[in-house]
């Protein structure tokens, strides 16, 4: 029933939201699919809460930024730019075309400079403040359930621990000693923190309120740092017999590795495909339930553009999609963890076979 209950609360706040986001605009007749959809999965230099009659409302968030052409490194607050209307120590956030999103240098008369090189952007972000709060919240929660089972390591878990134990004996049992092997263990503290924070991250971007709503895990830079730390985990751990089998494959003929070496470039590309399809499956997966989310909203708004009757009327069936798309995406965000950590783990395994031939 508190999961029913919480699920209603999810959905509504969620039309909520959007609702208080577009509702309210003055220019609803005006509105574009496309923009109102970027604006939501893009990260940003502010955390956007609503947009009522013109006004928004939104939290700051801290800019460092390192300007090649001053050869000086500044830090303030993004609200200096003012939502890109303003400059500020001659640098402006850009709010539409290619550069959107991105600060840049500007000329004298306020114009973009093209010749002057992008500054270096180290700036604290929504998806960069997220990822911050999630990682707190793993780390208060796994300490408490360390602390529980320390006191008595026999007793029966309760309340958090009752949730995330079946978790952990999940990977430990079905992912990390099947795929690996006896040498489970060293993988064990990775593979459990890739898949808290991959599925803490999904659900966490169903909550469109602050402080969650990010779209942490439907950002390619976050799902290609994931995939590098399964990389270099694969290369840092793996056996001679590994790198045998990508440079000089035994039972392949000779004439498929001399002169030209086929065999081993294949080989060689597989080992960095396979960590492009962990960042690729994760990233497109959670990015495309938030723009099917967002494209049942947007049609509220594309029909009511025509008569309010229709905004209405289609209002009935866009809310019905997106409370099943939330329930399916409440699936999507253990079943993306899940087959994260598992194909990690077949790497590893990979990496550490021994041969079965002499």
């Amino acid at each position: 029933m508190r999961l029913i209950i919480c699920f209603i609360l999810v959905c509504f706040s969620r039309c909520l939201t959007i609702f208080s986001s577009e509702t309210h605009n003055k220019h609803t007749t005006n509105f574009n699919p496309g923009d109102f959809i970027i604006d939501h999965i893009l990260d940003a230099h502010e955390w956007h809460i609503a947009t009522i009659n013109n006004t928004h409302i939104s939290i700051p968030l801290p800019v460092i930024v390192y300007s090649y052409k001053q050869k000086k490194l500044y830090f303030f607050l993004s609200n200096k730019f003012h939502r890109g209307e303003s400059t500020y120590n001659n640098l402006r956030l850009v709010t539409e075309g290619k550069l959107k999103g991105k600060i840049v240098e500007v000329d004298k008369y306020g114009n973009i400079d093209k010749e002057a090189p992008l500054p270096l952007d180290l700036s604290i972000t929504k998806n960069v403040l997220e990822i911050f709060i999630i990682s707190i919240i793993l780390i208060i929660v796994f300490t408490s359930v360390a602390r529980y089972y320390k006191k008595d390591p026999h007793r029966p878990p309760k309340k958090i621990a009752s949730f995330l134990e079946p978790l952990i004996l999940f990977i430990r049992d079905d992912i990390a000693k099947s795929s690996i092997g006896e040498n489970y263990h060293k993988y064990m503290p990775y593979l459990l923190s890739v898949f808290f924070f991959i599925f803490f991250s999904n659900l966490f971007g169903l909550i469109p309120f602050f402080p969650f709503g990010a779209n942490v895990t439907g950002n390619i830079a976050v799902t290609m740092s994931l995939a590098l730390f399964t990389l270099f985990i694969t290369f840092l751990t793996a056996n001679k017999f590994y790198w045998l089998h990508i440079f000089n494959a035994p039972g392949v003929p000779w004439w498929l590795k001399i002169p030209i070496p086929l065999i081993p470039i294949i080989e060689l590309v597989g080992v960095f495909t396979k960590p492009f399809v962990l960042m690729v499956r994760l990233f497109a997966n959670i990015m495309a339930g938030h723009i099917i989310a967002l494209g049942f909203f947007s049609l509220i708004f594309i029909f009511g553009a025509k008569h309010w009757a229709f905004g209405y009327s289609i209002s009935i069936i866009s809310i019905a999609f997106t409370v099943f798309m939330t329930l399916l995406e409440l699936l999507v965000a253990f079943i993306q963890a899940y087959v994260f950590t598992l194909l990690s783990a077949l790497y590893f395994g990979m990496a550490i076979e021994k041969p079965h031939h002499e």
